[in-house]
């Protein structure tokens, strides 16, 4: 799937880049940003390893495919940054092994349900991490790299609602109707 916003980070770059600005060293909280963000997306991909082992539906299954592919990229970007920046990598959980969905027992099987929705709240997580990333970012080169993350989560989280909204499983509050005000 295309990125939207990939124009407007070529022109950010392109602007951040004729700055002639110093590389500076990493601060210590742009260092705790990247080792927090990998381990989050690590354990992101054990879940949807998880969810891969327990689901049948063919549009989860994708999902949960495009969603694997793009924390696979963002691991192996920020790994390559951080080891470029001499930054240690956290340790993370071992791959799960591919497991047959049919041989789960019912109590322990996640349902497509629990599947979507612990995707929407991982990828909350994540969308909250990369904006104080990108908030706590001094370097330029840094603040970009948060932000192509952040976008690619975006463009996932759009995938993700149609298919919850469209299957029924989208966790809506109740609707404020102001004292007064028309309830249709």
């Amino acid at each position: 799937m295309p990125n939207p916003f990939e124009a407007v980070w070529n022109i950010l770059k392109t602007t951040l880049d004729n700055t002639n600005e110093p590389k500076s060293p990493l601060n210590v909280i742009e260092i705790g940003d990247c080792w927090k963000y990998v381990s989050v997306i690590e354990e992101f991909i054990r879940y949807e390893e998880i969810g891969l082992n327990t689901s049948t539906d063919d549009e989860v299954i994708e999902l949960l495919n495009d969603v694997i592919k793009t924390c696979e990229s963002q691991v192996k970007r920020i790994t390559t940054f951080m080891r470029d920046e001499g930054i240690p990598l956290p340790e993370v959980a071992s791959a799960k092994p591919k497991s047959n969905s049919k041989e789960i027992p019912l109590g322990v099987k996640l349902t497509d349900d629990e599947i979507t929705n612990g995707i929407a709240f991982k990828l909350l997580t994540c969308m909250q991490t990369c904006a104080k990333g990108q908030a706590d970012a001094i370097r330029n080169d840094v603040s970009i790299m948060w932000l192509q993350f952040y976008s690619e989560w975006v463009t996932l989280g759009t995938t993700l609602k149609t298919l919850m909204r469209k299957r029924g499983w989208l966790k809506v509050p109740p609707y404020y109707y102001p004292p007064g005000s028309p309830t249709n």
